[in-house]
This record gives C-alpha cells, sequence and structure tokens, in this order.
C-alpha cells in the first residue's frame, strides 16, 4: 500500500496543474522544476510531493484519454 497524501498535496497540485497545464508533463524531473518556478514553497520534500502528484495527475489524465480514443 502507499501513503495517503495530505489534502493541502492534492489542493495545490491540482491549483497549478489548472493554472498552468502546459507547463507539466509526465516526466517527474521537470515537473519538479516547474513547480519550484510556480510556487513558493520552503520545504524540498513539500515540493516533491506536489511534482509527484502532479506527475501522477498527467499520467492519468493521458492513460484516460487513450482509452477514449481507443473505445
Amino acid at each position: 500500500m502507499g501513503r495517503v497524501r495530505p489534502r493541502y498535496i492534492k489542493s495545490l497540485g491540482e491549483k497549478l496543474l489548472e493554472m498552468y497545464p502546459d507547463r507539466f508533463t509526465d516526466n517527474f524531473d521537470e515537473n519538479k522544476k516547474a513547480v519550484a518556478e510556480l510556487a513558493d514553497i520552503p520545504s524540498k520534500t513539500v515540493r516533491n510531493r506536489v511534482a509527484g502528484y502532479i506527475t501522477r495527475l498527467v499520467k492519468r489524465r493521458k492513460a484516460q484519454e487513450k482509452a477514449e480514443s481507443t473505445a
């Protein structure tokens, strides 16, 4: 089982993805740099967790679009 993400990680990730959808990809390292530029997060751990959540959301969105196009 994985870890449960706190609500503040999810809400910040969703807000950033909504405001800047073209800045994020399914690459964690690129997302980590983008989160550092776009949000003022003093903690490296929180920044990485937000970037990881955004990466997961982007991958999920791509998989959903692929499934819809093949169905």
